[in-house]
């Protein structure tokens, strides 16, 4: 597959792509990284065909069967789970039944045995190599793997996560040439993530993904395809080595941007430093809010805040207590315990990961946090002082209106607790927004409408953050933008995410969900308490790993095929 002399230019005269070219090699594990509305998932729809409005070539070799995972995939209103997920399979299925009819074929005294035989033998052949003699197992492990929900579930009445997680179930097992994946990780809890990398680690095909998880890209990729002003850059290698290839090229570059070397710089040290150089960088910030005079960490803030990148407004004072919980049990209406006996008390300067399988109760631990709902039994205490700001998961911005108005809501400066307000237009560049303010919302790429929520949301001053999937879509240069963000901010946080890199980077304790009402409070980094789960208890890993086996969704699959 190659992209030839191709030009992609968008109405307004925007210009996606000029004169770029590319070859992609059987087999190659490509992550593809750039800015937020570069042009990343446009790479990937003209790729599969979908979009054909530019000049230029794109080959694909005769009979190459190329898979899509767009950002917002469509699924069969009309059949359940379970049969959108058969729709990827029917290659498979009809592979197997054209087995099957040859077999019975043979029965016939009459028949041309040669010419039966050398066919079965063609299909077994592809039957071999797809692995078609256990596509029951393979999907149970899948599913279970994915969290896929029910296979009865209407796909009408799920989620934009669960249809995203129907979608990548359907297309891994369907087993194309190609993958081409737009933000595959999204949605996914940290589990599904790693066995998602281990499937794409051994597939046969080639695979080109979308995303902003560097673990993933460090895992997964042998190729960075980084997409930048109208060009791609290939580099041969994972994420570390482009981070240090990248900071090469800029160096060479005229107008070197020297704040995001030295970020990038930064970044690449924090992964060279190994697990216990990042541990101490996490207990390192409790240790700075327990000497530290609260005013000095406010001063340290709001000098972050008064640089040109993303910042958020310094806390409001906190005081004491500010989140504590003793003893928690929560129970929902179908009988199922989401909590039980959870205890914290949060300390000054604590950003808190909050984690583990969709539908555990990550949700409900923000929504007790926040008030909006009380515990069956515990005691909850959240300081007087406590002011939350809250980013939700829905994520829902009102299409026919521009960046600025979303932003502004009709004023032309945003009080952030500051001596001075700060004008509408200095607080969208933080966010890398300002040529965007009068842009239709729904014109936004996904990672500018996140960028969008985050300058929404931050921009109240707050000192007790509830963050949910605050990382989704965004690039990885944003990123890196809200990591520092976070790290200078003198306030108290609560962060659902599923990205283990980002967890590790800025967390200083964990809250994880393994299900069955059971959540462990721990003081450390996630991938400390995986290390730690493994080691004490036993039971709670061998829950994790049974869900990836698909062992949970045995049952169902014995009625497959």
């Amino acid at each position: 597959m190659t992209v030839n002399g191709v030009t992609k230019v968008l109405p307004g005269d925007r210009v996606i792509f000029k004169d770029v070219s590319a070859s992609f090699l059987d087999g190659a594990k490509i992550g593809i990284v750039g800015p937020n509305g570069a042009g990343k998932s446009t790479l990937l729809k003209m790729l599969a065909g979908a979009d054909r409005e530019f000049d230029g070539d794109v080959w694909r070799k005769d009979g190459l069967r190329i898979g899509h995972l767009a950002q917002e995939p469509e699924l069969d209103p009309t059949k359940d789970v379970h049969g959108n997920i058969m729709e990827g399979l029917r290659f498979k299925t009809d592979l197997l039944d054209r087995f099957n009819a040859i077999s019975e074929a043979m029965a016939d005294p009459d028949a041309d045995f040669d010419k039966l035989m050398a066919e079965q033998a063609e299909v077994q052949e592809q039957i071999d190599a797809l692995d078609c003699w256990s596509l029951d197992h393979l999907v149970a492990i899948a599913k279970g793997a994915l969290n896929v929900p029910d296979d009865s579930a209407d796909v009408a009445s799920l989620s934009g996560g669960e249809k995203r997680r129907v979608a990548l179930c359907r297309l891994l097992l369907e087993q194309p040439d190609v993958l081409l994946l737009d933000e595959p990780t999204n949605h996914l809890d940290a589990e599904s993530v790693r066995w998602l990398e281990d499937y794409l680690g051994n597939y046969r095909g080639t695979v080109l993904a979308i995303t902003h998880d560097r673990y993933f890209l460090n895992q997964v990729a042998g190729w960075i395809l980084e997409v930048d002003r109208a060009n791609l850059f290939a580099y041969a290698g994972n994420y570390s080595t482009w981070l240090d290839k990248k900071q090469q090229r800029m160096a060479l570059e005229a107008k070197t941007d020297a704040k995001r070397v030295r970020a990038m710089q930064e970044e690449l040290e924090w992964i060279r430093q190994g697990t216990k150089g990042q541990q101490k960088k996490s207990k390192a910030r409790i240790k700075a809010f327990e000497t530290a005079k609260e005013d000095d960490m406010r001063l340290r803030s709001e000098k972050r805040f008064l640089s040109g990148a993303i910042a958020i407004p310094p806390a409001p004072r906190i005081g004491s207590p500010i989140v504590r919980m003793k003893d928690i049990c929560v129970t929902i209406p179908d009988g199922r315990t989401l909590i039980k006996k959870l205890s914290f008390n949060l300390a000054p300067g604590s950003i808190v990961g909050v984690v583990g399988p969709n539908g555990t109760g990550k949700s409900t631990l923000m929504r007790l946090i926040a008030g909006e709902l009380q515990p069956d039994s515990g005691e909850i205490e959240v300081g007087k002082l406590v002011q939350l700001g809250h980013v939700e998961q829905s994520r829902y911005l009102p299409p026919e209106e521009s960046v600025g108005s979303v932003i502004s809501e009709g004023l032309t400066e945003i009080d952030v607790g500051l001596s001075r307000p700060v004008p509408v237009m200095a607080w969208l560049s933080k966010f890398n927004l300002g040529p965007m303010a009068k842009k239709p919302v729904k014109a936004l790429s996904g990672g500018e409408r996140s960028r969008v929520h985050l300058a929404r949301t931050l921009k109240r001053p707050c000192n007790v953050l509830i963050l949910d999937e605050p990382t989704n879509d965004l690039d990885v240069d944003t990123l890196r933008s809200l990591e520092e963000a976070l790290e200078e901010y003198n306030g108290c946080a609560f962060i659902v995410s599923h990205d283990r890199f980002f967890l590790d980077r800025i967390c200083t304790h964990t809250v994880s969900f393994e299900g069955e009402g059971d959540v462990v409070w721990f003081p450390g980094s996630f991938s400390a308490y995986e290390r730690y789960r493994k080691e004490n208890h036993p039971e709670l890993h061998a829950r994790a790993k049974a869900r990836l086996d698909g062992s949970q969704r045995s049952a169902a699959a014995k009625n497959f095929t």
